[in-house]
């Protein structure tokens, strides 16, 4: 299978993964909590069995990483080299909220790097996705497939996208450094999308996220000029430590704006 088909296969599980979502979106559906407290739906775990099926049937040789995944099914994940990274449902607080700002994440990591990626929003009828070298695309309700870039150089006034969920006092430090600014605000892996798309121009994450929540939107961001990196200029990579936290980073289009030393400031400590 090439790349271009094999990333038409992971749109296509990604969308299914959205159907069932959306069965589960129009109900009166329970609210359980994970032991981090995090919440958890039907629509997540129907979701993961659709991806992971899909998956195995696409590309039976290759492991899966999910955030709904039993400890024992990732147990070896320190000596992958190539696998699928997979967030059924990100967002969820989003979902409960049924402001249609959840997406369905699947991404392919090799070497550490997500390299391919889809970002499927079922409940806006929109769909991103994207592979190193070969671009990104984009395609909304019935529309046909679109090239999206980042805006280089950025806008004035710089469109900063935010979480709706998570907002503290990192991000307005953040923001009160940029001269001139407009705030997008938006849940889940599509802030990351908006910036990949041009509709924003950085994304300054300063706080905790996991590996599943940004690797397919980081393949599609990259895949579309744009850039990605930690707190010490580096670009994120996946399955690199004990823990699957991301640190904190940066999603932008320009490379000439000089945002880490906004989110560097060592005057104060990110919260």
């Amino acid at each position: 299978m090439d790349d271009s088909a094999q990333l038409s296969a992971l749109v296509a599980i990604a969308r299914r993964a959205g159907e069932a979502i959306m069965e589960v979106y129009g109900t009166a559906f329970a609210v359980e909590h994970k032991a981090d407290s995090s919440p958890l739906t039907q629509a997540d775990r129907r979701a993961h069995d659709i991806i992971v099926a899909g998956l195995k049937q696409l590309d039976p040789d290759t492991a899966i990483l999910s955030e709904e995944s039993a400890q024992e099914d990732v147990a070896g994940r320190s000596d992958w080299q190539r696998y699928y990274l997979v967030d059924p449902l990100d967002g969820t607080k989003e979902f409960i909220k049924r402001n249609g700002e959840f997406t369905v994440n699947i991404a392919l990591v090799e070497g550490h790097r997500a390299v391919a990626g889809t970002v499927h929003a079922p409940a806006l009828g929109v769909t991103y996705w994207g592979a190193l070298g070969a671009g990104a695309q984009r395609t909304a309700a019935d529309q046909d497939p679109h090239t999206i870039r980042v805006t280089a150089p950025c806008q004035d006034p710089v469109r900063v996208v935010g979480s709706r969920s998570h907002r503290g006092a990192s991000l307005e430090r953040f923001l009160a450094g940029l001269p001139r600014h407009a705030m997008v605000p938006m849940g889940s892996s599509l802030k990351i999308c908006l910036v990949a798309a041009g509709d924003a121009d950085v994304y300054p994450r300063l706080g905790p996220t996991s590996e599943w929540d940004t690797a397919a939107a980081q393949a599609i961001l990259e895949s579309a000029g744009g850039y990605m990196i930690d707190l010490e200029g580096q670009p994120l990579r996946y399955n690199t430590k004990k823990d699957l936290l991301n640190p904190y980073f940066l999603a932008f289009g320009d490379p000439e704006r000089n945002y880490l030393a906004l989110a560097r400031d060592d005057e104060w400590t990110p919260t």
